[in-house]
């Protein structure tokens, strides 16, 4: 819907003030208070159950995103929800007050978008595809930010635990789904990939599916040994370089392993 036809949807919708028009306002402003209460993103199941009539959700998310499409707060889905957050080209204005206190550090990030478009993977897996050993602490302080976590444990010898990402990782970086990370063609039109690519060069497409792999077993009871194993893992991996490289995570700073 462009912001013409959005426009004269809101001035329709105004001339049209019948009992239904009246109705649905209503609902739409109890959907409105409900997301503005969240600091997290509200599934559509969880606003529909909180509607004083029986509408369709869709109906009344639809309004409400019509009527703040030309304001400085817009009204967004991410990942398997909807909230309000400020319009993308205001956002330069609110770069002091909105100041990011969670920095990783190169081999962090690195590791996170290996994490993001290979899902599920171990460490070893990890580590293979970056050409470098995982340091001590990258891991830990993925997890701390919540973005990454714990999914099974691979079905081979060892049973190493496999890593995902998670709904906060998506809120984070604006994602829809993890679908919506770029592809190669994105990478290439943004000049982050120039055309001395190797041959054979692809971009994964990556899937977040909560549901475990034909190769993973579940965790079950043993979650806080996995944690450990991984801990006692790392505990011999030095620091180098790229873990004392801090810098902002940000979506377009995201690499991409092949």
């Amino acid at each position: 819907m462009t912001t013409l036809d959005m426009e004269e949807f809101r001035q329709a919708h105004r001339r049209e003030e019948t009992p239904e028009n009246r109705v649905l306002r209503e609902a739409s402003r109890v959907i409105e208070a409900l997301l503005f209460a969240s600091s997290q993103p509200l599934s559509e199941q969880i606003l529909q159950t909180r509607l004083p009539v029986a509408l369709p959700i869709g109906r009344v998310l639809e309004v409400l995103q019509a009527d703040y499409h030309s304001r400085g707060v817009q009204l967004v889905r991410l990942a398997d929800g909807w909230m309000f957050r400020t319009a993308e080209d205001l956002g330069y204005l609110l770069s002091r007050e909105a100041h990011e206190t969670r920095k990783l550090s190169r081999a962090a990030l690195e590791t996170l978008s290996v994490i993001a478009y290979h899902q599920p993977v171990t460490r070893a897996e990890i580590e293979d595809i970056r050409g470098v050993s995982i340091h001590r602490g990258t891991l830990d302080s993925l997890l701390e930010t919540g973005w990454i976590r714990l999914r099974g444990r691979r079905r081979t010898p060892g049973r190493p635990v496999t890593y995902g990402t998670t709904e906060h990782f998506l809120i984070h970086f604006g994602l829809e789904s993890i679908s919506d990370l770029p592809g190669l063609d994105d990478l290439k039109g943004a000049g982050f990939l120039d055309g001395r690519l190797p041959q054979g060069f692809t971009v994964p497409m990556p899937t977040d599916s909560p549901e475990l792999t034909e190769d993973e077993d579940p965790l079950g009871e043993d979650l806080f040994t996995a944690m450990a194993e991984e801990l006692v893992a790392a505990e011999d991996a030095p620091l180098d370089d790229g873990d004392d490289l801090a810098i902002e995570a940000d979506a377009s700073t995201l690499p991409v392993s092949q």
